[in-house]
């Protein structure tokens, strides 16, 4: 086995007994530990980094690094907050844009909506155990919530809102895909505009079968978190 793969190996496994965020041995110290170069030892970093294993920052080492479970299921309720949580780390969100205005057609047909219908258009930034990890297109249905901009500032969570308002919100229908996010939210997530993300699509309804409450559209850094879709009996 070569020496770098031999390395990333034993990395690993050490890594294994961890908690995310503890610091590893710096590159000069795997060095002599490994009696092998400087290059070697960084192309084995690289190699755990490419695998999300491990976070490099410049000037401060090399740092342990676990991505959390974003669940995707029907059964789960559609709220960022809740399916964080229930991986056992912390989400905050900020509101970033929040405005009326017609909806895309493509939209519309999720939502149900005629043209010229002002939907309420909202772009939120999410914070997961304080690292940036997703920016979100939300699109709530005509009608729906009144003053949603100062209900987001008191609850982040959008979900928790809908409930206040004695609405059920339910995930109806999702896609997941790989794709590249717009510059705009690239920047947002502080990746390039040529690092993959995910795209998570939700439609969330009242209750099974009821009208449309919301369409979002979410870029989730591949870094920060897995997308597991979930569904059916095990």
């Amino acid at each position: 086995m070569e020496p770098v793969q031999q390395i990333a190996d034993s990395l690993r496994n050490e890594i294994a007994g961890l908690e995310p965020g503890d610091r590893l041995p710096s590159e000069n110290d795997l060095v002599r530990r490994f009696g092998v170069t400087r290059t070697t030892v960084r192309r084995a970093l690289e190699r755990l980094e490419a695998r999300f294993l491990v976070r490099r920052v410049q000037g401060a080492g090399t740092f342990v690094h676990r991505r959390i479970d974003y669940v995707v299921s029907p059964d789960g309720a559609p709220s960022l907050h809740r399916i964080v949580e229930s991986a056992g780390s912390t989400a905050r969100t900020f509101l970033i844009d929040v405005d009326e205005r017609e909806a895309p057609e493509d939209i519309r047909g999720f939502l149900g909506s005629s043209e010229g219908d002002p939907c309420t258009r909202l772009v939120r930034l999410a914070y997961i155990d304080d690292h940036v990890a997703t920016c979100a297109e939300e699109w709530i249905a005509p009608r729906v919530l009144a003053d949603l901009d100062v209900s987001l500032r008191a609850i982040e969570s959008l979900s928790e809102v809908l409930i206040g308002t004695r609405r059920d919100p339910v995930r109806a229908w999702s896609r997941v895909a790989t794709d590249f996010a717009p510059a705009p939210i690239a920047a947002r997530l502080e990746i390039g505009d040529a690092t993959p993300t995910w795209c998570l699509e939700t439609l969330t309804r009242d209750g099974e079968g009821g009208p449309a409450l919301m369409f979002s559209r979410s870029w989730l850094r591949q870094d920060r978190v897995r997308v597991v879709v979930r569904f059916g009996d095990a």
